[in-house]
């Protein structure tokens, strides 16, 4: 049995949706269980074994910075937050570049079902600059997924408009190691009125 390699694992928060669909309500600011919507999403990567973690705000930025508590985070402001999460996720791995961190493990705020242990189950799979790992719901790909350092570079050159990693990682599928987590978390996400009843 080969021994997982586990360096250190930036979380890294992508919070700068505006909340088209909410009527412009920024995704970050919903409130969950009485707080911001992104202070659960830290908490669930702080909790889930990454460290540091990283925060990535758009829309209405001094406004989260006033009202979350994101105290011993890393916050970049991305100025292009509208092109999409594509613009997010570079500005995220540009802010990651000048530190340690062998690998960054992306989490979306408006994904409050996914919780610290499907974090912790794709961190399980191993931490390394040639990480690559994703959880996923049924077989089906999806969030959080981990990207090794050696990586950061291609998926920056290919992340566009609300795709992010999508095509890196499609070309990469034969290494990409899915790590299920449906019997864990629920990949659902905060878009429109009717997913509101998922907040508390």
């Amino acid at each position: 049995m080969t021994t997982k390699s586990t360096g250190t694992v930036a979380g890294l928060l992508l919070a700068a949706g505006g909340g088209r669909r909410l009527g412009g309500r920024p995704k970050a600011l919903l409130q969950h269980h009485g707080r911001p919507l992104v202070e659960h999403a830290v908490r669930i990567l702080r909790a889930g074994g990454c460290d540091p973690v990283h925060v990535v705000l758009g829309a209405a930025a001094g406004d989260v910075r006033e009202r979350a508590v994101l105290e011993g985070c890393q916050v970049t402001e991305n100025p292009d937050w509208e092109d999409g999460m594509g613009s997010s996720l570079r500005a995220g791995l540009e802010a990651l570049a000048d530190t340690d961190a062998d690998a960054a493990l992306v989490l979306l705020v408006d994904q409050p079902g996914i919780g610290a242990a499907a974090v912790a189950r794709v961190l399980a799979a191993g931490a390394s600059p040639a990480s690559l790992a994703a959880a996923a719901y049924g077989g089906e790909r999806g969030h959080p997924v981990l990207f090794g350092r050696d990586h950061w570079a291609g998926i920056a050159a290919s992340a566009s408009g609300d795709r992010g990693a999508r095509a890196y990682l499609k070309e990469r599928a034969g290494v990409l190691e899915l790590v299920e987590c449906g019997d864990i978390a629920e990949a659902y996400d905060i878009d429109t009125e009717a997913d509101l009843e998922h907040l508390e």
